[in-house]
């Protein structure tokens, strides 16, 4: 079932979307903004949105429809920004005259649904993982998920793969660690927003597997960490790059992302999966955001900029609460930087009013 926040705030944005087309014809009234993408960052965006819009009474109407939907309706410009989990390249920002820049940090962390099996009592690695969706794996009491956990009583269950239905950011970084991690895994399927899946059932948006996982006892999904913890989800423990065994958490996620070096990244690219370092956790990804260098609509844009700023400036402690990381001080200068390609039809900056 999905957390109270997620309903409260669906609600809102909802009413957001309802009031849109009256909120946008006065300069008196309230200025909605528009956007659509990424289900992994929805839940910081969700409380973010909830808090600005009590703070400046101007509204955030976010479809949480996946990277794949939110590239897409960026590209046509039906909505003021796009969010994606998968980094565009610098010639795909090109093409399509968009800025890119990072948003915050979150995690994945694979989710099961077995009897008696408390968050963090499994380990996994991801040789095992790549084995489990290849469907190569099939059963708890397997003899490789056995080396991982020789204390743990493990039932001859069978194992219920439940994948992202939906061209997915999340899907990008969980096969992108894959294929590090398992050369059958990169040979056989690869990394993308959406892939050939060899096993399993198919979900929409981290909602949609985490209602899967919850409800189907011998499942394993993936899902974003805060989605895990809002829907009191069974994570596992994971081996990372350096042989060590790890718990999704903060410490873990912020030794992952220490080492991104996004001032030499192009249009912001940084791939923070398998990342060294004994703490470091190792399904680790930014979450990003995309909008035109010349915008159709350039009060909402400067609106978008204005709440992303406000975000930056003010929405740490809210990001951290749900086990996201604020981005550097360092990195939001270079980001805010990169706004000045931002601009109107008359070629000047557009700025956040």
């Amino acid at each position: 079932m999905i957390s109270t926040l997620f309903k409260r705030v669906a609600v809102a944005t909802a009413a957001c979307a309802a009031m849109a087309g009256a909120t946008l014809t006065s300069p008196a009234l309230a200025l909605d903004i528009s956007g659509a993408g990424a289900t992994f960052p929805y839940p910081i965006y969700a409380k973010w949105a909830e808090s600005y819009k009590a703070e400046t009474g101007n509204g955030l109407n976010y479809q949480s429809i996946g990277s794949g939907g939110g590239i897409k309706q960026i590209k046509a410009r039906t909505v003021t920004f796009g969010a994606t989990d998968k980094p565009l390249t610098a010639a795909e920002l090109d093409a399509d005259k968009l800025i890119q820049w990072p948003q915050v940090i979150g995690a994945i962390v694979p989710v099961i649904n077995l009897d008696g099996v408390k968050p963090g009592d499994l380990v996994l690695d991801g040789a095992t993982v790549a084995k489990i969706f290849l469907g190569q794996i099939a059963s708890w009491d397997d003899a490789a998920i056995k080396k991982l956990n020789p204390k743990a009583k493990l039932p001859a269950t069978p194992i219920v793969v439940v994948h992202r239905s939906d061209g997915s950011g999340t899907t990008f970084n969980f096969t992108n660690y894959l294929s590090k991690v398992s050369e059958d895994w990169k040979s056989k399927v690869g990394e993308n927003t959406a892939v050939e899946w060899p096993a399993g059932i198919g979900a929409k948006g981290n909602e949609g597997v985490a209602n899967n996982v919850a409800n189907t006892k011998g499942a394993i999904g993936y899902v974003e960490y805060a989605y895990a913890k809002q829907n009191k989800l069974t994570h596992t423990k994971m081996v990372n790059k350096d042989g060590k065994v790890v718990a999704p958490d903060m410490a873990g996620f912020q030794a992952a992302a220490a080492g991104a070096d996004w001032s030499h990244a192009a249009g912001f690219y940084e791939i923070l999966t398998n990342e060294p370092g004994a703490k470091s956790w190792p399904i680790t990804a930014a979450t990003f955001i995309l909008i035109p260098k010349e915008p159709t609509d350039e009060a909402a844009a400067a609106e978008a900029l204005k709440f992303f700023s406000w975000a930056f400036a003010k929405g740490g402690k809210a990001a951290e609460e749900l086990d996201y990381i604020p981005m550097p001080k360092s990195v939001v200068e270079l980001i805010k930087k990169s706004w000045a390609n931002v601009k109107g039809a008359d070629g000047k900056q557009i700025v956040a009013h």
